[in-house]
């Protein structure tokens, strides 16, 4: 890992959006990733309490200057949710204009979802990177919870989004999502994956806050061998 890598990571509700108690009950991860010579940073979902997030990493002496979006829903980038309006994307763009680099199969939900289209949306293709200073982000899509649900690899660590939990995995009950794309997603496209990366996920549903993708596979059921009719039965909704 490079000495220069910046990375943080908030729990909503908790470290950031104090007093939202949808942020709370949610118990969304943020993140950032930025490189410290270059002073710069990007957002991983900077829902629920965007500009917090900003001045969090100007104190820190960076500049955000771009958000990755690992999927469209809005307790990760903003917009409606169940008779709530959640700050994200949007309140960000409007406030700091900066890219938001998400899948571009996912490109339509985020413009449904948020308002916000290309651009500043940029539509990338699997395997992409974004560069932050001199840090590369690969973009690996692993469709399923979302069409264009995306991880991002970056220097040992690996940004699940709803893809992956460190228990269990994201829905698939929703119109769009796929729930024979998602086994295909953590049985297949992350098998090549290293058991030394660390896992950061979407969601805080384990009493850690990371842990390595060789400790998720042994103990995460969702990442068990199996058919992919078992695993519908067991984790399809």
């Amino acid at each position: 890992m490079s000495e220069h890598l910046y990375f943080r990571q908030w729990l909503s509700g908790r470290d950031v959006a104090l007093g939202n108690e949808l942020a709370k009950e949610m118990r969304n991860f943020a993140y950032a990733i930025g490189d410290t010579r270059s002073a710069e940073a990007v957002l991983v979902d900077p829902a629920h309490a965007p500009l917090e997030l900003v001045a969090a990493v100007e104190a820190d002496g960076l500049k955000v200057v771009g958000v990755i979006a690992t999927h469209y829903h809005a307790d990760h980038i903003g917009g409606s949710f169940h008779g709530h309006v959640v700050d994200g994307i949007a309140e960000l763009v409007a406030a700091h204009p900066m890219p938001i680099h998400v899948q571009a199969i996912e490109a339509p939900y985020v413009k449904t979802g948020t308002g916000v289209g290309v651009p500043p949306v940029v539509a990338h293709q699997p395997g992409d990177t974004v560069m932050v200073g001199g840090v590369a982000v690969t973009l690996l899509h692993t469709p399923g919870h979302t069409p264009g649900s995306q991880c991002l690899l970056v220097e040992g660590r690996l940004l699940t989004g709803d893809t992956l939990f460190l228990n269990g995995c994201g829905l698939t009950g929703r119109p769009e999502s796929d729930a024979a794309e998602l086994y295909l997603s953590l049985h297949e496209r992350l098998a090549l994956l290293s058991d030394d990366l660390l896992v950061y996920p979407g969601h805080k549903y384990a009493l850690a806050n990371e842990a390595t993708l060789g400790e998720v596979r042994r103990t995460n059921g969702a990442m068990s061998p199996m058919s992919l009719g078992d695993w519908i039965v067991s984790f399809g909704s």
